[in-house]
């Protein structure tokens, strides 16, 4: 889940490559909302091993309410800190 700032616009998403995704997210490489909202911190992710799965988790957590998504980030990340290094490759 990308976001502009703390309690801010969320975008979530799902990717084959998270670094690669984030990475485009953040330099603005990706037309679209996260652009136009400048989502550009990643507050919240999980892995999955079959995309299939991901994707069905994905469409589940766009059709909850906002305040579910950001219980959701304050779970595991209560400061919105950006996991951007988490993830990001050398």
């Amino acid at each position: 889940m990308m976001a502009n700032q703390r309690n801010g616009t969320t975008y979530t998403g799902v990717t084959s490559d998270l670094p690669a995704r984030v990475y485009q997210h953040r330099t603005g490489l990706v037309d679209g909302f996260t652009k136009e909202h400048d989502c550009k911190l990643l507050v919240w992710y999980e892995a999955h091993d079959d995309l299939e799965a991901a994707r069905h988790r994905e469409l589940q957590i766009k059709k909850w309410k906002r305040a579910w998504k950001i219980a959701l980030v304050e779970r595991s990340n209560p400061l919105w800190k950006d996991l951007w290094p988490e993830v990001a490759r050398p």
